[in-house]
């Protein structure tokens, strides 16, 4: 039996992950979490043989609740559960450590599927995510130059398009507002950017607007 640990702050997200694993008979999802606090303590109490994470929680990025998991539990693979499809953010999370990225749009379609393969060890993405994948990799890098970008800068530019003032984005990533006026300053430079408004254009052109809520 494979048990699954689900962490997501939508209530009806949960229960439509539990429906679609209840159909099976060898998944069973044994805890859940709603914030990013919940979820770490969770897999510091026990061992999981998958997690389900979400990278849009309230408390904390899903990429930082991601790397403090594999500190604590290195062989529990987790999967990430995500409204976006972007291949980007699939990239970003597989280089953090996770082991599949399944958006929320076909998780039905998907996720069983996904929850088996990564628990026997092995990767997993949706055919149509790894072709786009595969696609963006191979695209010039003058026209994916967020790619060059480290993950904390990727976090503030996404947030900084999505319209949050700095002290909001240094609340939600626990940092200072200077650090994230660093960050900014970096991110502008590496992208060849003049101000907030070319980042929301830029985001806005390529996709990377974080899902509303």
């Amino acid at each position: 039996m494979i048990t699954v640990l689900i962490a997501d702050d939508h209530d009806i997200v949960r229960e439509g992950l539990k429906q679609i694993v209840a159909e099976t008979s060898d998944v069973v999802v044994g805890g859940e979490a709603r914030t990013g606090a919940e979820a770490i303590e969770r897999v510091r109490g026990r061992k999981w043989d998958v997690v389900i994470l979400d990278l849009n929680l309230p408390d904390r990025p899903g990429l930082d609740v991601l790397t403090q998991m594999r500190l604590i539990a290195p062989d529990v693979p987790v999967l990430i559960l995500s409204m976006q499809q972007q291949a980007t953010y699939a990239l970003r999370a597989l280089k953090s450590g996770a082991s599949g990225y399944v958006s929320k749009n076909n998780a039905r379609e998907h996720l069983v599927a996904a929850i088996r393969k990564v628990a026997r060890g092995e990767r997993f993405l949706t055919p149509e995510l790894a072709e786009s994948l595969a696609f963006d990799l191979m695209q010039p890098s003058q026209d994916q130059t967020h790619a060059s970008l480290s993950d904390r800068e990727f976090q503030i530019l996404c947030l900084i398009a999505a319209g949050k003032p700095p002290r909001e984005i240094a609340a939600d990533l626990n940092v200072s507002v200077k650090t994230v006026a660093t960050h900014r300053a970096r991110l502008l430079t590496k992208m060849g950017l003049k101000n907030n408004a070319e980042i929301v254009q830029y985001a806005i052109e390529h996709d990377l607007l974080p899902p509303r809520a």
